[in-house]
This record gives C-alpha cells, sequence and structure tokens, in this order.
C-alpha cells in the first residue's frame, strides 16, 4: 500500500558500506577503525529509523489491489524485460551523475560569491553551544548540500578533538544531503508517495547516527584517541 511504501523508503536508501569504509575511513580518515565505527552507527540508526516509523499512518488502511500479474514469461518478453531493466538502470545513474554535478556546480557558486558565509552568521551561536568550532559551519552547510564534498571538507579540518569531525560526518552520513532528498523525490514523483516521511526519516537518522557515535566515542576505550 502506499502507507507501506512511505514506511520502506524511510530506512532503504542509505550510504553503501564501501563508501563508508573505503572512501570516509580509509581515504579520508586514514583510518579503518572509524569506516567501522561509522558504519556501525549507521547502521543502528538505519534500524532504529526503521522501528519507528513502523507506527507511520499505522491506523490507515487501504484497499489492496487484488488484481494478479501474469507470472507467464516467455523468451521474447524476457528479452523485453532485460533491455527495459538495462535502460532503466542506465537512467538512473546518469540521473544520480546529473545531481552530483549541479550540486557541485551549485556549491561553487555559492562558495565563490560568499553566500555560504553569510548563511553561516546566524548558525554559529548555535555551534557554539554544541561546542562545535566555527571552521566546520561552511563544511556542515556543504555537507547538508552534498554529502561527498561535505565529509570530504570535515575530514580535512584539522581539530584538537578528532571525534568531533567523525561525529558530525555521522550526522551527514545519515541525512544525506539535499542532492540525495531531491534525487529519491524524482523517483517518487510519478507515484503518489509522500516525501515528507522520508524528509523526517534522514534527519532522525543522521541525528540519532551522530548521538550512537558520540556515546560509543565516549564510552569504549578504543576511541580514547578520539575523545571529545
Amino acid at each position: 500500500t502506499k502507507e507501506e511504501a512511505e514506511r520502506l523508503i524511510t530506512f532503504t536508501n542509505n550510504s553503501g558500506p564501501l563508501f563508508i569504509l573505503g572512501t570516509v575511513g580509509i581515504t579520508l580518515f586514514y583510518d579503518s577503525s572509524i569506516g567501522l565505527l561509522l558504519l556501525f552507527t549507521h547502521i543502528l540508526a538505519c534500524i532504529s529509523v526503521g522501528i519507528v516509523f513502523r507506527f507511520w499512518k499505522k491506523n490507515i488502511t487501504e484497499q489492496r489491489n487484488t488484481d494478479t500479474l501474469s507470472t507467464n514469461i516467455t523468451l521474447n518478453s524476457l528479452g523485453e524485460i532485460l533491455s527495459k531493466s538495462i535502460l532503466s538502470a542506465i537512467n538512473s545513474v546518469v540521473l544520480i551523475g546529473g545531481f552530483i554535478v549541479l550540486f557541485g556546480i551549485i556549491f561553487s557558486i555559492l562558495q565563490k560569491t560568499y553566500i555560504l558565509s553569510f548563511i553561516k552568521i546566524p548558525l554559529i551561536p548555535i555551534f557554539k553551544l554544541f561546542n562545535i568550532g566555527t571552521n566546520f559551519t561552511i563544511p556542515i552547510l556543504t555537507g547538508v548540500l552534498e554529502l561527498t564534498n561535505g565529509v570530504t571538507a570535515i575530514s580535512e579540518i584539522t581539530s584538537k578533538n578528532l571525534g568531533i569531525n567523525v561525529t558530525i560526518c555521522a550526522f551527514l552520513l545519515g541525512f544525506g544531503g539535499i542532492s540525495i532528498l531531491l534525487q529519491v523525490l524524482s523517483i517518487i514523483s510519478k507515484s503518489d508517495i509522500s516525501i515528507k516521511p522520508y524528509i523526517l526519516s534522514k534527519i532522525l537518522q543522521g541525528s540519532l547516527a551522530a548521538i550512537y557515535t558520540f556515546v560509543i566515542i565516549n564510552n569504549f576505550s578504543y576511541f580514547n584517541y578520539l575523545h571529545l
């Protein structure tokens, strides 16, 4: 049903293990244990979101479509199905690549025109409240726009407590960024599935991932070198 689909999209679109372990952990932080920590908290936050959104529109029931689909597949129809699947996959890859390029351009424009510098001003008191340095402001805004550029910028900041960098990256990995949000919207726009639960779930997942990462860093001696 529509409600079941809305529940499913809240926790089934996540950063992949290869990206978290390889790109973020090893390439950006030069530490595989950081990648493992981020992957663990990412999965834990994802499962938590799935449990929370299990109750999304729980009392609403829709009449199910009882029409049966034909399962008779011939060699001719199999070829048609395969060709449509490949074309659909190529379209999706091009669409995602297009969004990445688009947001790369948007980020460059915002940076060159100093718009990001103006946007960060009202956020500085909030960051100080959470004991986050003002040098993290623009990288976080970057990550909110586009994930890869954001985590790259966060990893390059020299910080006395590396745990701050890792915790912020955990939030960005869980949230995903506006670029990914629009990618999802472009795919589900052909249906009647609402984007609202997805937006709420990504904010929640990012927050939970950051909280889980913070708790683990501060309570497990293995991560003392990241201690906040």
